[in-house]
């Protein structure tokens, strides 16, 4: 009997909403951040450093979201953690669009403002580092293994579609408009939009059901074993996956290390590497990096709409190819692509030619992204940890991936100021050294259970061969 295709799209959607929201929320601010350096750094007399802290504010947020992520989804499970990120990300989008709130008067800017602006960024952000690891987890946790890869892939699709849905509107706030409105109110419209999609996702949380492993491991078995025959439409495979999920829940292996070092360090690595070799400095100062090249306001953002529209094609195409090319070939395949790309616009840099064919390899450089590093860091990130210690791992994961992002994201703005064409070499070695850490030590995870994927660091947690020469199970 085939999968029940209709509900597990369901469960997968409205999970999704929050990979929306987590685009959303982190690319909102590219559209503001020029507005807010007008409002906040030259007002108040600040550096390049505070601007590059306030773009990525957020950031802060998403490390303790990411922190916290573990503990609350084996806490009040998968499902309740997604609801409250749900409402950190309402909160935020209404205070960010309105930091005066009570405290302060409107059009004023002072430190204390400042801050507090940055506060409610940063509670987004552990909205954002909750749904970062705690979507992928509930979507993994719920699917057969045979679509699995492409049912995660999809969530990475949503974030991606939020970044372009907010280029969009970010776009059409400031189209027409003159600059100082723009710098007076539209900034403010940017980010009190992302409320809408917030409300929404909180409400249909409670349309969906806690995740078949979270039951299992809260001893629920009569629920786990009802969506489990949901999804698989068949009581006979729900019970063959209860008792082997049941099984690896009954060993007394639990702490971080119990299934050896490296498939710790992996996870940490893989989650490193997609944000070393510099993604978000393009999301997050796109229209700033287009205006560099030449372009004016109106056409850096549209400009801005067009890597959107390029990004959420090329995961579409990872969401069809991850289930039959694999994790590792696309990975490979996005590493090579991406410094190509990547170290063209630094040779364009100290060229001093930053034009069209800037453009075009910036382009270049985030369909190879899309296709690979983007959406693939978050279904290994789902799949490769054991069962008894996925949640606590998860955690450190998350927390990494964010760390290593503020990190690459508050520095660009004053290693630009150093050297252009230096800064984006650095990435570009960064996405060399990518493609030799997952030729060299990233497992192939195509078509096996979460349990068989399990066995590959149980029995051999040291071992870094990446071949799983598992018995494969079609669920």
């Amino acid at each position: 009997m085939k999968p029940n295709i209709k509900y597990i799209i369901y469960l997968t959607s409205i999970t999704a909403l929050g990979g929306l929201l987590f685009g959303y929320d982190t690319a909102v601010i590219s559209g503001a951040e020029q507005s807010l350096q007008l409002y906040f750094i030259e007002k108040l007399g600040l550096n390049t450093l505070f601007h590059g802290l306030t773009v990525s504010s957020a950031l802060i947020g998403c490390i303790v979201g990411g922190l916290i992520s573990g503990f609350m989804a084996n806490r009040i499970g998968r499902r309740n953690s997604l609801m409250v990120a749900a409402v950190l990300f309402f909160i935020s989008a209404v205070l960010s669009a309105y930091p005066e709130f009570l405290f302060f008067e409107k059009g004023e800017p002072t430190i204390g403002l400042f801050i507090m602006f940055n506060i409610y960024r940063i509670i987004g952000g552990v909205g954002v580092g909750l749904a970062s690891g705690l979507g992928p987890l509930y979507i993994s946790e719920t699917s057969p293994a045979n679509i699995r890869g492409r049912l995660v892939t999809l969530n990475n699709l949503a974030i991606i579609f939020g970044t372009l849905l907010v280029y969009f509107v970010n776009w059409r706030i400031a189209d027409g408009q003159i600059a100082s409105w723009i710098n007076d109110l539209g900034w403010r419209y940017m980010f009190a939009s992302e409320a809408i999609p917030a409300l929404l996702f909180f409400f249909l949380l409670f349309l969906v059901p806690e995740t078949p492993r979270y039951l299992i491991s809260k001893n629920r078995d009569d629920e786990a074993l009802n969506i489990l025959e949901k999804v698989n439409g068949s009581k006979k495979i729900a019970k063959e996956i209860y008792h082997d999920v049941k099984q690896t829940m009954d060993t007394p292996k639990g702490h971080i290390f119990s299934y050896g070092k490296m498939v710790i360090v992996v996870g940490i690595l893989i989650a490193a590497f997609q944000q070393f070799v510099g993604i978000n400095v393009i999301l997050y100062y796109a229209p700033r990096i287009f205006a560099d090249m030449g372009a004016s306001a109106d056409t850096s953002m549209l400009q801005t709409v067009l890597l959107g529209v390029v990004n959420f094609v090329f995961v579409f195409i990872a969401l069809l190819a991850v289930d039959k090319w694999g994790r590792k070939r696309l990975l490979l395949l996005g590493s090579f692509g991406m410094t190509v790309g990547m170290l063209g616009v630094a040779a364009l840099s100290f060229a001093d030619n930053m034009g069209i064919s800037a453009l075009v390899l910036i382009l270049l450089y985030a369909a190879f992204y899309n296709l690979s590093w983007g959406p693939l860091t978050w279904v290994l990130a789902s799949e490769i940890f054991p069962n008894k210690i996925r949640g606590q791992v998860m955690a450190i994961i998350v927390m990494a991936n964010w760390s290593a992002n503020l990190l690459i994201s508050a520095t660009f703005p004053s290693l630009l100021e150093i050297s252009a064409g230096m800064t984006y070499s650095f990435y570009g070695l960064m996405c060399i050294l990518a493609f030799v850490f997952v030729w060299k030590w990233v497992p192939e995870t195509k078509g096996k259970t979460l349990e068989e994927i399990e066995t590959h660091w149980d029995s051999a947690p040291a071992r870094t061969d990446t071949d799983l020469r598992t018995k494969k199970i079609n669920l």
